[in-house]
């Protein structure tokens, strides 16, 4: 049998005798797929994450974690382990990311500071659930984000965007002052204060649970299975420079400087001078750049996935931005100089 087979035989075995219907609901970066179970009176999801490929286990327990912390997360109803389902609650349909392009789209007809205000409501949600998930972090609960992990994922950039995707190869110099930007980086990450880090905290993976936009509800939180014990700022870097949506840098610099007073008053981590905060958000933000620039290309290249492609030169700008002000980032600013020249010649546009 299929996945789809195996997966409505399982239904059918948890419900006899119940009509229902299936229809999908979203598919992310993964081999995972979800779908949405239709029954009079209600709708449940199913996950299907095929074990040849992924693990139902760390999203079971990353789950637990996180709703022991009070926030919302789906409950795990059912699991077929074996042949990789699990039947969760029903966190909705609209993403954050579908309610903040529909703010943006009403910008012409709403005066901007209710715009701005209706946006501002739904990150402050976002980062109030975020303090909740980091007040109740313990270190040994979930795998480190280490040295190890933190460079195999800069490792995508050169390997998967700047090698594959660009098709540069980069000379002895240029290999060893990335290697030595990469060395900072893992400096600076590995020495901040460490939490629970959801990985992937940003605008798809975040559900508006209520109606009003104005109120700031607890959003409802998917995609978490990858979390792991790491550096404070790194959510952060995830909700306000989503690879999906952009904000004017003033925007998101008065929400980060809101969760910063929460997290101090909460007794959170947080360094007391927000300069340097805002300096340990930046750097990780680099480190995330990185990644995503290398995932991006890897979804295109390996996996024939190219709707990553478009988000490349937003990803792009935030990393040159980050480059641009920090000395110490100036040699990795060099090299992006360089392989922009290398892409107008080549003709890539992303």
């Amino acid at each position: 049998m299929n996945r789809q087979q195996l997966r409505d035989v399982w239904l059918q075995s948890l419900f006899p005798g119940v009509s229902f219907s299936v229809t999908t609901a979203s598919a992310d970066a993964s081999f995972r797929s979800y779908f949405r179970v239709n029954m009079a009176g209600r709708t449940l999801i199913v996950m299907d994450a095929p074990p040849e490929h992924e693990n139902c286990l760390p999203f079971i327990h990353v789950a637990q974690l996180f709703h022991q912390a009070g926030v919302h997360v789906p409950q795990v109803l059912q699991q077929n382990l074996e042949q990789g389902f699990l039947l969760l609650t029903d966190l909705g349909d609209t993403t954050y990311l579908q309610a903040l392009n529909k703010i943006s789209a009403n910008a012409t007809s709403v005066p901007q500071g209710d715009n701005v205000m209706q946006a501002r409501n739904l990150y402050g949600a976002a980062t109030d659930a975020l303090i909740k998930i980091q007040l109740a972090s313990s270190i040994d609960k979930l795998p480190h984000y280490d040295e190890a992990m933190l460079l195999r994922e800069m490792r995508l950039f050169p390997d998967w965007y700047i090698a594959r995707h660009l098709q540069v190869t980069l000379d002895e110099k240029q290999s060893a002052a990335l290697n030595n930007i990469f060395q900072r980086i893992l400096q600076n990450n590995l020495a901040q204060p460490h939490v629970y880090v959801h990985r992937d905290y940003h605008s798809r993976n975040l559900m508006v649970t209520t109606a009003n936009l104005n109120l700031s509800a607890n959003p409802g939180i998917l995609d978490f299975q990858d979390a792991v014990w790491g550096p404070v700022t790194y959510d952060l870097v995830s909700l306000f420079k989503d690879a999906y949506i952009h904000w004017e840098e003033a925007d998101t610099l008065d929400w980060l400087i809101r969760y910063w007073e929460k997290a101090r008053a909460a007794g959170l981590p947080v360094h007391v001078d927000f300069a340097e905060f805002y300096r340990d958000y930046e750097w990780v933000g680099v480190q995330r750049h990185l990644k995503v620039l290398g995932i991006f290309a890897r979804l295109y290249h390996r996996d024939g996935k190219d709707g990553y492609l478009k988000n490349l030169p937003l990803v792009m700008k935030y990393l040159r931005n980050a480059c641009e002000r920090y000395e110490d980032l100036k040699p990795l600013l060099k090299l992006l100089d360089t392989l922009q020249n290398k892409q107008t010649i080549m003709g890539f546009t992303v």
